[in-house]
């Protein structure tokens, strides 16, 4: 193997290297989003969206608001509605404006609304139909129905990927209600539900719950008190390491997904310790993370992995029912004899020591410490959604009316992160207690379940003296950016979310009235820099020398996923950058100017890669073959965007714009693109991101110009003094023509910056080479060059655009490449857009990351 040079890490350039990692791993984030059509004609389309509209209602009618924005509609997508906006507007006519959505911490903001102006009257009922109950079905009634749906083993029996495992299951492949349903919600599930088993497995549920056979009226309670019991428990920092009796010894259970292998190495690493013990899920989606953890734990005795796996879905049935096999799993482990069970997922870090923990846990070993929701309960239960029922189905929660509490019991909730003792976890999992049965039967068709399921049996339980309401976490709440009903594409329902932490947030990190061991949310890619602060804080520095400090790597493609784990765009961009990347080695390293290089299939990975909180480029490795005879070597591609960013105005006005992007994947919490390459294609639907300085109130025009400069969209955004962020999501036809776009930022017409991006042409369509009839369409931009129902082509004059003529003839030669002419063109987009440099190699060991020595 060739090595091409030493580690350059700070350089925000593109290399190529030749060669094998040494001694280290890279790692391996998928994003999915689903939209639905229905299926089920008019009637049950009109019920779906009157529950989309009353989804919203009720979700700012417990924020005291009353904006109802209107259902999506399903040709729309994930559209943002909490963008800025403007008013499309022409040269000639008075170029009006729309009050856009400005986004800072703490103050409210406008939305753009739009109201839906017909409806056609829905028939609330679906019939009943014929065929017979399936066998062993026809008695389910009362207790003895949850009881049939339960397991010897007091679990549900197991199901389908992405269904609450005990649910009613079909009998066949064709939907057929027992009984006529009615209800709204119930008929909105139906006609959004995807498949014939989630329908039948809804209308199952319906109708058993119409019957009033599916939920227990009444659960028996135990506890003596007439109200909670929650003892103070303060931090007493000199006695903290002082322990009473033996040392405790903790489970942890780590629940993750996604790809941030390195962050939840860190994670172990700052929690580790041979006394206690480690039980990971890894969720059933995230295969290339399984395989990374699996990897891991062979090296750990105290390490193991769930030999099964689920999909955990936010706010899902599935959750609580991982947590309670998990727990069984965990009691059942030979040798593994701990105290207290602790759940973290990989956003999680320790804000002590493992010491301080295992001290203030020995001095209260008797403790369940859960948070509750600190509100009235009847305020608690009408948010949360316990009076609804939900069943979950095609990785989503469907609501599906209303139900009753059981009575005689207290419902209480709050967070889904506690401590629990060992003895309050035999008890939930082997006792058989009608509280608890009856309990698992209500909360199988919860939502959250996790977030009340523990607290609710703890205080209806003998144990309900041993409750804290305290759950021993900080985390980062800031309800204005992470209420956004983000959770909406899962969940019929509108969910919170905490924000991650940074340095600005450490002051919350270092809680001194109460005890806490473990904060929420982290996110390296996000910012690491909060992470180096707090481990200085509790272990100290590291070395100046310690490479890759500052440097974070996350896998975003790994050869095991195969085509399917890739877009039409990052195939094609992918492939690019290797072609690029081999022909700039040829000339740029002396060595290889001797041979030729061919790439050998897809990219063996890709990863994104950051250095000081900034956005590095990507990380491209290449099985590459020789032209004569020789061994397969692998070519490593770093790929960093170029910026084109130009700040361009004069004054006080003009300075408060700090930046300008345009991106896809818009986090409106984090209030950053996910997509931090900006790697965009004909179909997508890019955002244009302003972030503003305090100042005087302004009006700015946002234009965006395509590759032909036609004029595809202007429209007007108000910021307001306090506005730190706008955005706004342009309704533009598609396909986008491929080539550079530039979004110009005016006022009064007068330039204040703009920024140019790339629409990639495509070399693939389906994971498959581009066709001359797919590429004459895809390539060619929207009919008639019309990207909105108005034309803005009168604004070329006041833009000073050159006279479209020039670049059309060349734009329809493009639409008629194919193979390696139309690679040709992508390459020279691409490369218009990168860097590109030779000396460099992208890995080192990250210590960070590296559990006793293993990496």
């Amino acid at each position: 193997m060739l090595n091409t040079g030493e580690a350059q890490m700070k350089m925000p350039l593109m290399g190529v290297g030749v060669g094998e990692r040494h001694g280290c791993q890279l790692e391996r984030t998928a994003y999915a989003k689903v939209w639905w059509v229905s299926k089920c004609g008019s009637r049950a389309a009109a019920a779906a969206a009157a529950a989309e509209e009353e989804l919203v209602e009720d979700f700012n009618s417990q924020k005291g608001r009353q904006r109802k924005p209107r259902p999506l509609d399903p040709g729309e997508g994930s559209k943002d509605t909490d963008s800025s906006a403007g008013r499309r507007g022409s040269a000639g006519k008075r170029h009006g404006r729309w009050r856009g959505r400005a986004e800072s911490p703490g103050v409210p903001v406008a939305k753009v609304v739009r109201a839906v102006t017909s409806r056609q009257r829905a028939s609330r009922r679906v019939p009943p139909a014929p065929p017979p109950e399936a066998p062993g079905r026809q008695n389910l009634s009362g207790a003895a129905a949850g009881e049939a749906l339960m397991g010897a083993a007091g679990f549900p029996p197991h199901g389908d990927t992405g269904s609450v495992e005990g649910a009613p299951q079909p009998t066949d492949n064709s939907f057929t209600p027992k009984c006529e349903i009615v209800g709204k919600d119930a008929l909105s599930a139906l006609a959004r539900a995807s498949t014939k088993q989630c329908q039948q497995e809804i209308a199952n549920v319906v109708c058993l719950h119409q019957a009033g056979s599916l939920m227990p009226k009444s659960v028996p309670r135990h506890c003596q008190l007439a109200g909670k019991m929650s003892p103070g428990i303060q931090w007493e920092e000199i006695q903290a390491q002082q322990p009473v009796g033996p040392p405790i010894r903790i489970a942890y259970m780590l629940v993750v997904h996604g790809r941030a292998v390195r962050q939840l190495k860190r994670l172990l690493k700052a929690v580790y310790h041979e006394q206690h013990f480690f039980y990971i899920h890894v969720d059933k989606r995230s295969n290339y993370l399984y395989q990374e953890v699996v990897e891991l734990a062979r090296h750990y005795d105290n390490v193991r992995v769930t030999p099964w796996r689920m999909v955990t879905i936010w706010g899902g049935a599935s959750l609580l029912r991982m947590y309670l096999r998990s727990m069984k799993d965990l009691l059942e482990i030979p040798g593994w004899a701990w105290d207290f069970f602790i759940n973290l997922s990989a956003t999680d870090y320790p804000t002590r020591t493992n010491e301080e923990l295992v001290a203030f846990l020995s001095k209260n070993r008797d403790k369940n410490f859960l948070k509750s929701h600190g509100r009235d309960n009847s305020r608690f239960i009408k948010k949360q959604g316990l009076d609804r029922l939900f069943h979950e189905c095609d990785s989503h929660m469907w609501r599906l009316g209303e139900r009753q509490i059981p009575a005689g019991i207290v419902v209480d909730g709050g967070s889904d992160w506690f401590v629990l003792t060992r003895s309050f976890v035999e008890y939930v999992v082997y006792t058989d207690d009608p509280l608890v049965a009856q309990l698992r039967q209500f909360y199988t068709y919860t939502l959250l379940p996790a977030e009340s399921f523990f607290h609710t049996v703890l205080e209806n339980s003998p144990a309900c003296e041993s409750l804290v309401d305290n759950n021993l976490r900080v985390t980062n709440w800031n309800r204005k950016l992470g209420c956004k009903c983000q959770y909406k594409h899962i969940v019929d329902w509108c969910g919170c979310s905490p924000n991650d932490f940074k340095p600005q947030d450490f002051l919350r990190l270092q809680q001194v009235s109460r005890p806490t061991f473990f904060a929420r949310k982290f996110e390296s890619t996000v910012n690491q820099e909060v992470l180096e602060i707090l481990d200085f804080h509790l272990y100290g520095s590291y070395p100046p020398s310690t490479p890759a400090l500052k440097a974070y790597w996350e896998n975003t493609y790994d050869v095991a996923d195969g085509p399917s784990g890739l877009s039409d765009v990052l195939l094609t961009a992918y492939t690019a950058f290797a072609r690029l990347s081999l022909r700039h080695a040829a000339t740029a390293i002396p060595p290889l100017a001797l041979c030729r290089f061919e790439p050998r299939g897809l990219p063996s990975s890709v990863h994104l890669y950051f250095y000081d909180d900034h956005f590095q480029g990507y990380l491209v490795t290449q099985a590459v073959q020789p032209s004569a005879q020789g061994p397969a070597e692998t070519l490593e591609m770093w790929l960093m965007p170029q910026g084109s960013l130009k700040l361009l105005g004069r004054g006080d006005q003009a300075s408060r714009l700090q930046s300008l992007e345009v991106g896809t994947e818009w986090d409106p919490k984090e209030r950053i693109f996910r997509n931090f390459g900006g790697l965009l294609g004909p179909l997508d639907e890019p955002v244009a991101m302003q972030r503003w300085a305090r100042g005087p109130n302004l009006t700015a025009t946002v234009v965006w110009i395509d590759p032909t400069y036609v004029v595809a969209t202007s429209y007007d955004i108000t910021v307001d003094e306090d506005t730190e962020v706008t955005q706004y999501k342009p309704p533009l036809s598609r396909p986008l023509r491929p080539g550079a776009w530039t979004v110009r930022l005016l006022q009064f017409w007068e330039p204040l910056g703009e920024i140019r991006f790339l629409v990639l042409p495509l070399t693939f369509n389906r994971k498959l080479p581009l066709r001359k009839d797919d590429a004459s369409w895809l390539h060619a931009g929207p009919p008639h060059n019309e990207y909105m129902e108005q034309s803005f082509q009168g604004l070329s004059g006041i833009l000073n655009l050159p006279q479209p003529e020039t670049v059309e003839e060349a734009a329809r030669r493009h639409t008629e490449l194919t193979g390696p002419a139309l690679e040709a063109w992508t390459d020279r987009e691409l490369s218009s857009f990168c860097y590109l440099l030779t000396y460099w190699t992208p890995v080192n060991c990250n210590q960070k990351s590296s559990v006793s020595g293993y990496l």
